[in-house]
């Protein structure tokens, strides 16, 4: 079974993508090394990569900034807090999109093909201020000399994913409205028509 977001480092390190590409920097990505986390963290973050939600995500950090680890933390925010969040190049990690090592192949030749696939250049494909995938004028997550996301950096990602997130629970909650209103909205609409 294929599964998504799994690389290996160069030095045959398991690591956990959680952006293929970073705005203004498309051959760089941030991963997580495994083998840096507690066990605890180790399983509750694969439990997340493992997910239907992780592995139909299209970069794995919009899910990790909404999921908590059982301590409580966001897991994206305690990744961050704690320097696991590491800047690497593209180059650098080989993705693992099936269990055969043929299949295996370079992160930023997988991210040339997704460009291809989408019709976009690689500079397209990191998610932007909205947290859509797009082209950006400037680096929005600015990397710190020691590659970790600063905390203003990280805060603005979450604000962007959250008012993304925001947006998408209201089209659901129309469209569940749409297909069956709720019974007080049905009553009053009714009792107006009277």
């Amino acid at each position: 079974m294929a599964i998504k977001h799994v690389g290996f480092t160069e030095d045959n390190k398991k690591v956990v993508v959680a952006y293929r590409t970073l705005p203004g920097d498309p051959y760089s990505a941030l991963v997580v090394p495994t083998a840096s986390l507690s066990q605890t963290y180790h399983d509750e973050l694969f439990s997340v990569v493992d997910s239907v939600q992780g592995q139909d995500a299209y970069e794995l950090a919009t899910i990790l900034a909404i999921r908590k680890f059982s301590d409580g933390g966001s897991m994206l925010g305690s990744l961050h807090a704690s320097g696991k969040l590491k800047k690497v190049s593209t180059n650098a990690v080989t993705m693992t999109p099936g269990p055969q090592k043929e299949s295996w192949l370079k992160l930023d030749e997988l991210n040339k093909i997704i460009a291809e696939q989408r019709g976009v250049g690689i500079d397209e494909l990191a998610i932007d201020e909205t947290g859509k995938p797009g082209k950006t004028a400037s680096v929005s997550t600015a990397q710190s000399t020691d590659g970790v996301l600063s905390d203003e950096d990280l805060a603005a990602q979450y604000r962007s994913q959250a008012d993304t997130l925001y947006k998408e629970v209201q089209e659901l909650r129309k469209k569940a409205d749409d297909l069956a209103p709720k019974k007080s909205t049905a009553k009053k609409t009714a009792n107006a028509d009277a």
